[in-house]
């Protein structure tokens, strides 16, 4: 098959690869279509894989086209996402559920073969099947998608207050509108691009709001979630949280955040509650996260259009698309490989 195949630095070619062959309780899956996540770009620009050579991406969408033995619950022709987590299920975090924490995971598209390929191998547990109704692009949003709503789940969120979202991106979107599925009394999305703003509005976000620009009210959201990964925000969330306050970081940082002993002192005085998230997972795996997915995009209540879409290349054109991350603040939205 052919695969865009990462070398070395900057060195990512479409070439020849080994066709994955099936095994027991796993399937083989044609892709459609794969999207560049932002934890790739380093993987790609800045010397970050694992090892060399390695097919990257996992962020993707296709079609089983060969099933393992012991597999009875899936089908040749069937339409799936793909969780790209391979937990080790034996530790005492996987019994517990919690396989994010897993310390023994492989990944796919960054420990072993990813979707920057033709055909990709994966566990049957892994394959998340969804309605005919649902596109192969839009089968590719499953997992930032996921990654939004488990950031809900560990925030404890439930409906009825004022919520607020920091940075307007793809997690960003999503976030705002599970917030708003499940009953927000309001949402606003905090960017400084307006281009995001807009498009989070077109997204069903009540209030977009650029903090440099805009007045904006302090101590009033019930809930917050940072979702850029950027020190302002991460900031910012401490001095716009309410009383008693729920405030969830899904937001990787890229850099050393401090803070002034009176920010942080905002933590003790309002009395909020600070937690991370990371990735997008529950029992039973690959959870609620991935299967209420598939049920909103399939119902509409979850919204899909090609606003989030900023450019689509062929696979073969992977080295093009990745110039395009060499110029920061270029890219916005998400850039999608196609087969």
């Amino acid at each position: 098959m052919k695969a865009a195949v990462l070398y070395a630095n900057e060195q990512i070619i479409y070439d020849d690869y080994s066709m994955p062959t099936i095994s027991p309780g796993m399937v083989i899956v044609k892709i459609h279509t794969t999207g560049i996540c932002g934890s790739d770009v380093p993987r790609v620009l800045k010397n970050g894989a694992h090892f060399y050579p390695i097919v990257l991406g996992h962020e993707f969408s296709g079609e089983i086209v060969e099933i393992g033995d012991g597999v009875s619950d899936l089908h040749v022709g069937d339409r799936v996402s793909g969780a790209p987590l391979v937990p080790c299920m034996t530790c005492e975090d996987c019994q517990m559920g919690n396989y994010s924490l897993c310390k023994r995971y492989s990944f796919i598209g960054s420990r072993e073969q990813g979707s920057f390929a033709e055909y990709i191998k994966i566990p049957a547990r892994n394959a998340v099947r969804f309605d005919d109704s649902i596109s192969y692009e839009q089968g590719a949003f499953f997992e930032p998608s996921s990654v939004a709503l488990h950031g809900l789940r560990v925030n404890n969120y439930c409906g009825g207050y004022d919520v607020a979202i920091l940075g307007g991106g793809t997690i960003g979107i999503f976030t705002a509108q599970w917030a708003k599925i499940f009953g927000a009394k309001s949402v606003t999305v905090f960017d400084i691009s307006p281009e995001r703003l807009e498009l989070c509005k077109l997204f069903g976000a009540d209030y977009s709001i650029n903090p440099i620009m805009d007045e904006y009210e302090k101590d009033r959201y019930a809930y917050v979630f940072e979702t850029a990964g950027i020190t302002d925000t991460m900031r910012m969330a401490f001095e716009i949280a309410s009383n008693k306050a729920n405030l969830c970081f899904i937001g990787t940082p890229t850099s050393e955040l401090a803070f002034t002993p009176q920010l942080f002192e905002k933590m003790n005085r309002k009395e909020f509650v600070l937690t991370g998230s990371w990735m997008s997972y529950s029992a039973p795996f690959p959870g609620e996260e991935w299967t209420l997915t598939a049920h909103f995009f399939k119902t509409g209540q979850l919204k899909y259009t090609d606003d989030l879409i900023f450019k689509r290349f062929h696979m073969s054109e992977a080295a093009q698309a990745f110039e395009l991350f060499k110029t920061p603040g270029s890219v916005k939205g998400k850039v999608l490989l196609t087969n």
